[in-house]
């Protein structure tokens, strides 16, 4: 175990990248959009337990978006067509308002070997959204201080949650990136990434 720590630890950081993105999307796919129902039944090894996951909702701005369409859409059935109109439209137009917020719906998962933003179930996790955890440098409670790169928004503010910045390397080597996410633990998220947190509590 030692000796394969140190071969994994002396290798470029492009190929270990590369092996965590691999590993994080192995284990995070055999566990599919929602982790607490276990292992996948198609899973042929038992996965190890993803160290942290939350689900994301819709942005606020959504929510209030997609009932202004639907009460728009109603609204206009019901001046054309009168209340029949109106009770008519009303399962498709909430129907639809439905799937929008279902389908905008977000998880941020945190695995062994790395770190990524799946939407709905939709997709298979793809190895170029993955951040592997040996690419991450620092995690911080709050927004970025000054000299970090400019941070990547991943999901808005939802209450009971914290906002925490994430500073990391590029995975082409090119510099540093950074992004910002509500949490609903922070110490939990930054335990998982293996960097304690630091930073305002605000």
């Amino acid at each position: 175990m030692a000796g394969r720590r140190r071969r994994e630890q002396d290798e470029p950081l492009a190929v270990r990248v590369l092996r965590e993105q691999e590993r994080h999307t192995t284990q995070v796919g055999a566990y599919g959009f929602f982790p607490r129902r276990g292992p996948r039944r198609s899973a042929t090894v038992t996965p190890a337990p993803l160290r942290y996951w939350q689900f994301n909702p819709a942005r606020p701005w959504l929510v209030l978006t997609a009932l202004l369409c639907v009460a728009a859409w109603l609204g206009l059935f019901a001046w054309q067509r009168g209340t029949a109109g109106l009770v008519d439209e009303l399962p498709l137009a909430v129907l639809l308002g439905v799937a929008v917020l279902v389908l905008s719906t977000a998880r941020t998962t945190v695995s062994d070997a790395g770190l990524s933003f799946d939407i709905a179930g939709l997709r298979r996790t793809s190895t170029l959204h993955v951040v592997a955890r040996s690419l991450v440098r620092e995690v911080r409670r709050g927004n970025p201080p000054d000299g970090w790169p400019r941070a990547r928004s991943r999901g808005g503010w939802w209450p009971g949650r914290t906002r925490v910045a994430v500073r990391h390397l590029a995975a082409d080597g090119d510099g540093e990136r950074a992004f910002t996410v509500w949490v609903r633990d922070p110490e939990a998220f930054a335990e998982a990434l293996g960097r304690p947190t630091a930073g305002d509590r605000h």
